[in-house]
């Protein structure tokens, strides 16, 4: 079945926005807002820390980052997020230019924007200039530390749709790609990249990340395979792809439940991780390699379901113990 929809042609924005999957970011954003959530506390400590010892002027970012006891400042949490979606934009608008030919030979992708010729390339690339001004813009608002590490997403982003001519882990690039959201939350308050928590926790969204992946990656094994594109289902197969996912979402909330650890996190962000566990439980049990019809309620729903109990806890957590 192709993505392309049925009647006329749709406008440029509509166009767009399926192209980049707005929707999609509720799978990485919840993950930035929690590495801000506890970073902010974390550079909160810090920051006293100082003021104890002595020093009472603070640079602008502190006042303008960092709001009562060591929570992120509502300006801060509008900048992470214009940062996480013009960032997502320009990775979509290179994975769809690289994947175009790929994704035309896909009877499922042969309806998206850029096979389609639903956009021209000079709007697609106008559009991916005009989402990198945005994402630079937002960092240069956040804490210094962003200023230089800017490059390091997009690089990454750059390098994803290549990797898949080569190697079927391809699946764990992606996760890192959006694991950053959370490292990055955390250092876009000011909290410390010396500090364990965000790392840990951005593992945890890579590996999380790439299992979901593998399960999407289903949906094309006989195309992949006939276009030498590499996945864990069209290199291993589909029953051992889907054990890999089981493995790296049991491996996932394990490292949650440890960056909430190192986090200083209480009860409520624990509890957040347990539901998050009972739907990966859920969405493997839904899944399985003679029943692939519900592939989208795992990816899509169930995972979105996901990333949302993860920051219920996490908020709850900072307003019950701060």
């Amino acid at each position: 079945m192709s993505d392309a929809p049925a009647g006329p042609k749709p406008g440029k924005i509509k166009v767009l926005l399926e192209l980049v999957k707005f929707e999609h970011s509720i799978f990485a954003l919840p993950y930035a807002f929690i590495g801000a959530l506890y970073g902010a506390k974390a550079a909160r400590v810090a920051i006293d820390s100082v003021t104890l010892a002595g020093e009472v002027h603070h640079p602008w970012w502190v006042v303008y980052s960092l709001d009562g006891p060591g929570w992120p400042s509502w300006t801060a949490l509008l900048w992470v997020t214009v940062a996480m979606v013009a960032a997502r934009a320009v990775a979509f608008v290179i994975n769809r230019a690289v994947d175009k030919e790929i994704d035309a030979r896909n009877p499922r992708t042969s309806g998206r924007a850029v096979p389609a010729g639903l956009i021209k390339a000079w709007e697609l690339w106008l559009f991916a200039a005009f989402m990198l001004a945005t994402y630079l813009h937002a960092v240069f608002q956040l804490a210094p530390v962003t200023h230089s590490l800017w490059p390091i997403p997009l690089a990454m982003f750059l390098v994803y749709p290549y990797l898949k001519r080569f190697t079927p882990f391809a699946h764990f690039w992606l996760g890192a790609c959006l694991g950053l959201g959370a490292v990055g939350g955390w250092a876009a308050v000011g909290g410390t990249l010396a500090d364990p928590a965000p790392w840990l926790l951005g593992a945890a969204v890579a590996i999380w990340t790439a299992g979901f992946d593998i399960i999407y990656a289903t949906q094309d094994v006989e195309c992949d395979v006939r276009d030498h594109v590499h996945s864990v289902p069209a290199d291993f197969g589909i029953a051992r792809a889907l054990l890999v996912t089981r493995a790296t979402h049991v491996a996932a909330v394990v490292l949650f439940a440890a960056g909430g650890v190192l986090a200083g996190a209480g009860w409520s962000y624990f509890a957040g991780v347990a539901v998050a566990g009972i739907l990966l439980a859920y969405e493997n049990a839904i899944i399985s390699p003679d029943d692939l019809s519900r592939v989208d309620a795992a990816f899509f729903t169930v995972n979105g379901m996901v990333a949302v109990a993860v920051l219920i806890g996490a908020v709850a957590d900072r307003l019950l113990i701060g």
